[in-house]
Parts: C-alpha cells; structure tokens; sequence
C-alpha cells in the first residue's frame, strides 16, 4: 500500500530548467517513479541531449524548448502540451545566480535574475494552475533554496527572488489548495552541480561549507530525487504551502 503512494505512474510532469544540474535530477527522479516527463530550456540542443539520456534509461521523456521569462511563449507551449495530455505536475526549477556586490550591481542583472528565477514560476504556474483547477487535482513544485530564509553576500538578487518564492509558493496554496492542488517547495542547501563546480574546487568556499553544514559535506542530485517524488506524489496530499529543506542540516544550526 505504502509503496503505492509514491507511484507516479500515468502521471505527465513539465520541469523547467531542465536539461541539466537540479532540473535534470528531479526529472530524473520523477521519470524513474513512472511519470512521463517534459523537459524544457532554451538550449534545444542540450535539452535534447538530456531527454536521450533519460529515454535510453527506458523513461518516458519529451521536450518542449520555451523562454520561461516570456509569459506569451509560456501560455503557447503550455497550451500546446495540454492539447495531447494534462500536465499532471509542474516543477518551477528555472533559475540563475549572477553574483556582485549590490552597491554595483546593474539594473541588467537585477531584472534578468528576478525575471529568471521569480516572473518565471508565477507565468508557469498561472498558465498550468488554470488547466488544473478545473480538473480537480495537481501538483506544483517550486525549487526553492536555504537563500529563502538566509543570506550571503554578493548572492543579493538570488536571495530576493527564493525568499519571494518561498511566499509565492505559500499563496499558491492558500489561492489553489481549495481545489486539491498541492503547491509545495523543495529547498536545496549546496548541491555538486556543474554551475557549483567553481565553488568545490576553491578550498577556503569548500572547507567553510563542509565545517557549516552539520553533514559535513556537498549534497549529491540523487538526494533530491524522494524530495521530489514525494512532493509529487499522493503521499503528499494534506501537505500544502510548505518548504522541504534539503541541505544537510545547515537551516537547523548556528
């Protein structure tokens, strides 16, 4: 019984962001719990090289290559998906960090990260949310981070768009909850990825992370997968509005 709970079988999830790094492992873990799985970025050719790995893999995989930051092409693409199923599960996983001290930091840089990061997840969210409504039931994921409760210096567009989206996330739920749609966040802590790989390579970065996580180490993608299938899920279905930290303890002390 317990096992079927977490079966994602007959399910369709768009991931945004997809086609690498956290994006690519949620999908990943969504695909392997039996869920067909639509992956989306703008770089159709990484995009397709990623839905090859995942189809040889045996995973049902398509993909839809949209700019999330435009809401026009977001409602088109998602129309267009709708047409041949419902999108049972939304993953909000787009994002970026460009770092600088705020004192200099370009109106360019600011807007790109908040469009990016923030605009993004409410035009995907709005445009599936509607189409879920009527049917009654769905799930949507935001990826969220520890920068949605903390700060760090020169990260300062970054933080404002997670800790946004951690309250984004919480009025999905109070505005869409009452038609059994769960909107819930997944919170990384620091993850090995290919856009972190800068930051574990640099001793003083890695020898501070590893004393201030109480795990003592980087979070690997598969540790994001059960976040997601759960959050995915119907074990998750009385579970609305909330943050799910996944960062080796690092929220939890000081």
């Amino acid at each position: 019984m317990s096992s079927k709970l977490f079966d994602l079988s007959g399910r369709r999830a768009l991931v945004t962001g997809s086609s690498m790094g956290i994006g690519l492992a949620l999908a990943r873990g969504l695909a392997e719990a039996g869920a067909t799985v639509v992956l989306n970025a703008r770089n159709l050719p990484r995009l397709e090289q990623a839905a090859e790995a995942l189809a040889a893999a045996g995973h049902q995989v398509q993909v839809a290559a949209f700019d999330v930051t435009d809401s026009a092409a977001v409602e088109a693409a998602v129309a267009e998906l709708e047409a041949a199923g419902p999108i049972d599960i939304l993953c909000n996983n787009a994002g970026v960090n460009l770092r600088g001290a705020l004192e200099d930091m370009p109106d360019e840089t600011w807007h790109t990260v908040i469009a990016t990061n923030l605009h993004s997840a409410f035009y995907c969210a709005r445009s599936v949310a509607k189409r879920m409504i009527p049917r009654g039931r769905g799930k949507i994921i935001n990826t969220c981070s520890v920068m949605s409760m903390m700060g760090r210096a020169t990260t300062g567009p970054y933080t404002a768009t997670k800790g946004a989206l951690g309250m984004l996330t919480k009025a999905m739920c109070a505005d869409w909850a009452r038609h059994n749609i769960q909107c819930n966040g997944i919170a990384p802590g620091f993850f090995s990825t290919e856009l972190t790989a800068p930051l574990k390579a640099n001793p003083q970065f890695n020898d501070w992370l590893c004393a201030r996580t109480p795990a003592g180490r980087w979070g690997e993608l598969p540790e994001l997968m059960g976040a997601a299938v759960f959050l995915a899920s119907d074990a998750s279905s009385y579970i609305n509005g909330h943050l799910l930290y996944v960062d080796g303890g690092m929220t939890s002390v000081v």
